[in-house]
């Protein structure tokens, strides 16, 4: 029996999945973040040996007998990441085949039916990677406000903070995501919730773009029109990735993965309706099942194997375990 393994490696956790080659999921593991930008190499590599331990453990199954591996890690962002992260990845003692991307491209490999289009991550933060028939591939840089991209819940977050002051400063009607703002950071009132964040008293939390999306569904005006902005921002990912690829003019799946997608049609339709102005064969597509999925299928992709042709069984199987 051929084995192939795959690692997720996130800003908040991590996952390694153990799969067999007729897609049975035989071993789970998990630890906690892993991206080396926030918590270093050396807690990266102990996050890569804790998943994959509890993984290896459950299967039953020794390093030797892994056919192929792959790594979708966060912070892997650029060339000159690649020797380091290879250098932590051979810590754990594989004799395969390996490779290692972007996080961003678990979802394009887990979702797309051959690993062929473009993948919108939009979960702490956001991420957009995209492959084409000709292996050309296209991103963005991934890291957020400094580069103008927009639509994870931290930049909801930010972004719902500015609207908060628009309000305050009465640059617009009162809007229920002043409450919200006051309550998450214990603030008295809207001044004293403008001192905190600018002395950095106070500080932003991913979590209030699930609040954002409550206060939209409830139907306040600003937080409606948050989430229009943060799916038209998400829209230009995929666009702009497309283009890249030289995919913008033809059938093209967009896959959309992380939680910022379970918020509403408040922000899934504007997202729908920009994308299609620009790409008008794209099918938009929600991530049914694990990113992990896709580091395994990169791991069997190594190894010559086709994961795509059991990829339904992974996912099926995968569902059972990742939690």
């Amino acid at each position: 029996m051929k084995y192939f393994l795959g690692i997720d490696v996130g800003s908040s956790k991590t996952h390694a999945l153990l799969v067999d080659e007729t897609g049975q999921c035989v071993g789970f593991g998990k630890s906690g973040a892993g991206n080396h930008q926030n918590v270093g190499y050396e807690r990266l590599t102990e996050v890569l040996r804790e998943s994959f331990v509890g993984a290896r453990e459950m299967a039953g199954v020794s390093a030797a007998s892994i056919e192929g591996a792959g790594f979708g890690v966060a912070g892997c962002d650029f060339p000159s990441d690649r020797g380091p992260h290879l250098q932590v990845i051979a810590a754990l003692g594989l004799s395969c085949p390996v490779e290692v991307v972007n996080d961003g491209m678990n979802g394009l490999l887990a979702g797309a039916r051959r690993g062929i289009g473009v993948n919108v991550t939009a979960g702490s933060s956001n991420n957009c990677r995209g492959r084409g028939r000709n292996g050309k591939e296209g991103r963005i840089v991934g890291n957020g406000i400094a580069f103008g991209e927009f639509g994870g819940a931290y930049e909801i977050a930010w972004r719902g903070l500015q609207i908060v002051n628009y309000a305050w400063i009465k640059r617009i009607p009162p809007t229920a995501l002043t409450q919200i703002y006051l309550d998450a950071a214990g603030a008295k009132d809207e001044i004293d919730l403008m001192e905190g964040f600018s002395n950095g008293q106070y500080h932003l939390a991913p979590y209030l773009a699930m609040r954002v999306g409550e206060a939209a569904r409830e139907g306040d005006r600003a937080a409606c029109e948050l989430l229009e902005w943060a799916g038209e921002e998400l829209g230009w990912l995929a666009v702009s990735v497309a283009r890249q690829i030289d995919m913008q003019d033809e059938e093209l799946e967009i896959i959309q993965s992380g939680s910022v997608f379970e918020a509403s049609e408040l922000l899934t339709t504007p997202m729908r309706q920009l994308v299609l102005q620009h790409c008008p064969k794209a099918n938009l597509i929600r991530l049914d099942g694990p990113p992990v999925v896709g580091a395994v299928i990169l791991g069997m992709e190594q190894a010559g194997f086709d994961g795509y042709a059991i990829r339904s069984n992974i996912i099926r199987t995968a569902k059972e375990l990742v939690r």
